[in-house]
């Protein structure tokens, strides 16, 4: 591990907090797509994050087997963690879970509540799968440890 490096500890707690993360995907004859996606994860878990069956990247992660995510801070002294791993697609099975507790994980209960509302006819229409990613290889840094 380099001096600016995390250990297994450090990277999944930072995981676990809450960031924007950017999911980039595969897609032939193109550069990946990289797409920001509110997430979840649980320290040894998989990476979950809900996305409508027919959109761009719940198209490509239905021909792609892996992807890869990254989350950063938004302010100095900067860090990241960057995952690669297996993806599968498959149905919302806890609602609770993957789909209210990410909004309300981003938004807070009282918003989060609002925006479920007001998706929740585009939800209905075109339906959500949930997307998992099982972190596999990990790219960490964290500028917090350079002693400038």
């Amino acid at each position: 591990m380099s001096e600016l490096g995390m250990t297994r500890e450090e990277r999944e707690a930072f995981l676990a907090e809450v960031h924007v993360g950017v999911v980039a995907i595969a897609e032939e004859g193109r550069a990946p797509l990289t797409v920001p996606v509110w997430y979840a994860y649980e320290p040894g878990g998989e990476i979950r994050f809900v996305t409508g069956p027919n959109s761009r990247k719940g198209i490509l992660l239905k021909k792609v087997t892996r992807a890869s995510l990254c989350v950063q801070t938004e302010t100095a002294p900067y860090k990241y963690v960057s995952v690669e791993g297996p993806a599968s697609v498959g149905p919302v099975k806890d609602f609770e879970r993957d789909v209210r507790g990410i909004a309300h994980r981003y938004l807070g209960p009282e918003i989060g509540e609002m925006y479920l509302a007001g998706t929740a006819e585009d939800r209905e229409k075109h339906g959500e799968v949930l997307v998992t990613i099982r972190p596999q290889r990990w790219y960490c840094v964290d500028y917090g440890k350079k002693a400038w």
